[in-house]
């Protein structure tokens, strides 16, 4: 199953690898298949200070732990969206948040659900019609349905 990951999961990851966050991207590898716009990284650096502040990691701490958080992501460029679908992207989130459109749009391409913790994103696209959108305990929970039943 392929999930489309927001950056507040990725910075919710790296401040808590141990939390269930962090538990669902790095043990979930035979389950789902995380995607990301490429930019996201460039989003999460632009934190890097506060997380450091945040976390008391040091400089190569945060480093090993980013390359252990972003291993089972693929980074895509957003080059591979077609037109269409981020201008419909765009309409969707514009009175929301128009920063999500990226992950709006790669989720309608890849067809698949956006991972995100942003209630005001999730309630707002939720009340557009716009269901693609799944929160960690469902994803844990689904997982946890998956392995019981191998």
């Amino acid at each position: 199953m392929r999930i489309i990951v927001d950056a507040n999961i990725i910075f919710s990851a790296i401040l808590n690898t141990d939390g269930k966050i962090g538990d669902v991207l790095l043990n979930s590898h035979n389950i789902y298949e995380f995607i990301a716009p490429r930019f996201l990284k460039d989003e999460i650096r632009k934190y890097q200070k506060k997380i450091l502040l945040i976390s008391g990691y040091s400089n190569s701490e945060l480093s090993e732990i980013e390359d252990k958080v972003y291993k089972p992501i693929s980074f895509i460029s957003e080059v591979h969206i077609p037109l269409s679908i981020r201008v419909s992207s765009e309409h969707l989130v514009k009175d929301i948040d128009p920063k999500d459109v990226a992950y709006v749009a790669f989720t309608k391409y890849f067809r698949c659900k956006l991972w995100s913790g942003d209630k005001a994103l999730r309630n707002g696209l939720v009340k557009k019609g716009f269901t693609n959108i799944i929160n960690t305990d469902e994803l844990f929970k689904l997982r946890e349905n998956k392995i019981s039943k191998k």
